[in-house]
C-alpha cells in the first residue's frame, strides 16, 4: 500500500522560508511522477509542481522563481523549497505520486503565510 506523509508545513511571516518533505513508503518511488499540490480554504485544489523520474520539473506561474522541487530517490522523498512566502501562498499542500495515470496522496501539511 501506497503510503504519503508530508511534514515540514508551519506558520511563517511573508518573505520567509519553509521546505516541505514528503515520505514515501510501499511504492517504486525512483519510477513515479511526483507532485507537490494545495488547496486554500473555499478553493479548488492546484498544482504547484510536479518531478519526473528523472528529474525534470515544472511549475505553476504563481510559484516560478520562488518554488524550487526535487526528489532524493535513495530516501524515497520528495521536497519542495519555498522562498518569498506571500500570503496568498497559505493553503494545505498535498504531496502525490503518480505512475501510469493512478494517483495517491498524502493528508497533506498547513502552511500559513502572515502578512
Amino acid at each position: 500500500q501506497v503510503q504519503l506523509v508530508e511534514s515540514g508545513g508551519g506558520l511563517v511571516q511573508a518573505g520567509g522560508s519553509l521546505r516541505l518533505s514528503c515520505a514515501a513508503s510501499g511504492t517504486i518511488f525512483s519510477i513515479d511522477v511526483m507532485g507537490w499540490y494545495r488547496q486554500a480554504p473555499g478553493k479548488q485544489r492546484d498544482l504547484v509542481a510536479i518531478i519526473t523520474p528523472g528529474g525534470s520539473t515544472d511549475y505553476a506561474d504563481s510559484v516560478k522563481g520562488r518554488f524550487t522541487i526535487s526528489r532524493d530517490n535513495a530516501k524515497n522523498t520528495v521536497y519542495l523549497q519555498m522562498n518569498s512566502l506571500k500570503p496568498e501562498d497559505t493553503a494545505v499542500y498535498r504531496c502525490s505520486s503518480s505512475r501510469y495515470g493512478t494517483y495517491f496522496w498524502g493528508k497533506g501539511t498547513l502552511v500559513t503565510v502572515s502578512s
